[in-house]
């Protein structure tokens, strides 16, 4: 892709006074909600997108899931660290990418943006419950039991808040329960 031809595929994705170029090939898209930057090589070999998804003080639990989701999950779209911001980034040899091939890359950017720390939270919620269903497992528990244990432990403050309503603590045990019984026989 040419200059040209990528500040025509960024003004039909976002209103043109929203587009706006930094520098010869280089732009930004400034919306209410984020600032998506697109960089082209000073030998226009290649073209990168960034976008800016949370600070590091945030997303430092979440380290490791961050790098699992760009095994599994990111696709052509990559989590990266730079100056203290968990990043979305995509790269590609502008010689080669075409103006589908940078739409969707920007919309699976800005999806990584919208889900925030919500994905990489959930996967670590899951890991913790295969673990717990691992070790309730090697105790030879049941479902039940294991349902059991974690009720208990919520009556007796080892789990939740210790000013959680009654119907908070429902809600809670009731998604371990989902979560425990989505994923008891696949461990």
């Amino acid at each position: 892709m040419k200059s040209e031809e990528i500040a025509s595929t960024l003004t039909e994705l976002f209103e043109n006074e929203a587009v706006s170029a930094i520098a010869p090939g280089s732009w930004q898209i400034d919306t209410a909600d984020f600032r998506l930057l697109v960089l082209l090589a000073e030998d226009n070999t290649w073209l990168r997108v960034l976008l800016p998804i949370v600070p590091i003080e945030d997303a430092q639990p979440f380290l490791e899931q961050f790098l699992e989701a760009n095994f599994d999950d990111t696709q052509e779209v990559r989590y990266a660290l730079y100056e203290g911001v968990i990043w979305g980034v995509y790269q590609h040899n502008s010689s080669t990418l075409v103006s589908a091939d940078l739409s969707n890359a920007i919309a699976r950017l800005l999806s990584l943006y919208q889900a925030g720390l919500n994905d990489v939270f959930n996967r670590m919620i899951e890991s913790r419950i295969r673990k717990i269903i691992v070790a309730a497992k090697q105790q030879g528990q049941s479902l039940q039991n294991t349902m059991q244990t974690l009720e208990r432990f919520y009556t007796e403050g080892l789990l939740g808040e210790m000013e959680q309503t009654q119907e908070a603590q429902e809600q809670v045990l009731a998604a371990w329960r989902r979560q425990l019984e989505r994923l008891w026989d696949e461990i």
